[in-house]
């Protein structure tokens, strides 16, 4: 893209030596401004599907972890209510025995000596059991915890896939609205080289050669114009809406004139005089339009027929809504 910008401003420094310097910086810089503009848009959107596609993982790993953690938890509930049976028997054991050794206390040395063996290893058994059962209940707590912190990180995540997920539909639902409002205003046109079609999150306008422009020519003619004219006003109240003009040829080489010599001067013109009368005849914030020409390098048909070239002399206009607010969920992450 940049060589096509590059090749067309060189042509122009030598054939137009009238423009200023500084018109011609202009110019260029705003060109350089429009490509930059056109691959942080590109960037932005290979990023929110990694984006997305690096949540859902997470998603399902937080999933697995909570998973383990409810089961873990049930383990260790299960052994905590066992040792807590075990702890009640003990405690019975321990008041019968001691009752008994209260009713022996008068008995004979010996027998009183043995209990109170007994009972000395009782307790000792009973303050081992109440550790165990501490123990099992401080790390039943930690589980807990991290089981809640889990299930909160969770719920965020999920809220955040949400806010994405109605983002998008909002988007293919302010597409599906504009693509309505174009087909409506171009209805005259459909099936006299107009086309208008919507995929991959984008609108695309496309007007064959036999609608804008002469053979060889890059004046747009009146039915074109026309055309233009009604597209204008739809854009002009969306102006939420970016705007890249793409002109394409065939690849039959163009015996140029003048300061246009081939194909690929050819299609930035045709892009260029059609960017023009979009900004003429509506309301349109000049930033929110690139013009780029293609050249012979992206048919819609590669075969070497009159049909196919003819298919392939066209000028797309391609729409493209903000994604500003998909963006910016994307950096909170």
């Amino acid at each position: 893209m940049i060589k096509r910008i590059s090749l067309f401003i060189l042509v122009i420094v030598f054939t137009v030596s009238c423009v200023p310097s500084r018109q011609y910086e202009d110019e260029k810089l705003k060109r350089e401004q429009a490509e930059a503009n056109l691959q942080k848009l590109q960037q932005s959107c290979a990023s929110l599907e990694n984006k997305n596609n690096e949540l859902e993982e997470k998603i399902i790993d937080l999933e697995k972890q909570i998973k383990f953690l409810k089961q873990d938890t049930l383990n260790t509930g299960i052994a905590l209510r066992k040792l807590k049976n075990e702890y009640d028997k003990l405690l019975q054991l321990y008041d019968i025995l001691d009752q008994k050794n209260k009713e022996l206390l008068q008995t004979n040395i010996d027998e009183t000596k043995l209990i109170s063996s007994e009972l000395s290893l009782t307790k000792e058994q009973l303050e081992l059991k109440e550790s165990q059962l501490r123990k099992l209940e401080q790390e039943l707590n930690l589980k807990k915890q991290t089981l809640d912190e889990l299930e909160q990180e969770l719920k965020e995540k999920e809220k955040r896939i949400l806010e994405l997920e109605s983002m998008l539909v909002r988007r293919d639902s302010t597409l599906n609205d504009l693509k309505k409002k174009i087909s409506s205003a171009l209805f005259d046109y459909e099936d006299k080289g107009l086309n208008v079609i919507m995929k991959d999150g984008k609108i695309y306008v496309s007007l064959e050669e036999s609608l804008m422009f002469p053979s060889g020519s890059w004046a747009v003619d009146k039915r074109g114009e026309e055309a233009l004219s009604r597209l204008a006003k739809v854009l002009e109240a969306n102006p939420d809406i970016s705007i890249i003009v793409e002109g394409h040829t065939d690849d039959v080489p163009y015996r140029g004139r003048g300061e246009v010599k081939d194909n690929w001067d050819l299609s930035v013109m045709r892009a260029t005089a059609v960017v023009k009368i979009l900004l003429q005849k509506g309301n349109i914030n000049p930033s929110r339009i690139t013009a780029a020409g293609r050249g012979e390098y992206a048919p819609i048909d590669p075969a070497k027929t009159a049909e196919a070239r003819q298919k392939n002399r066209r000028t797309e206009i391609i729409l493209t809504p903000k994604i500003d607010e998909l963006i910016e969920i994307l950096k909170t992450d």
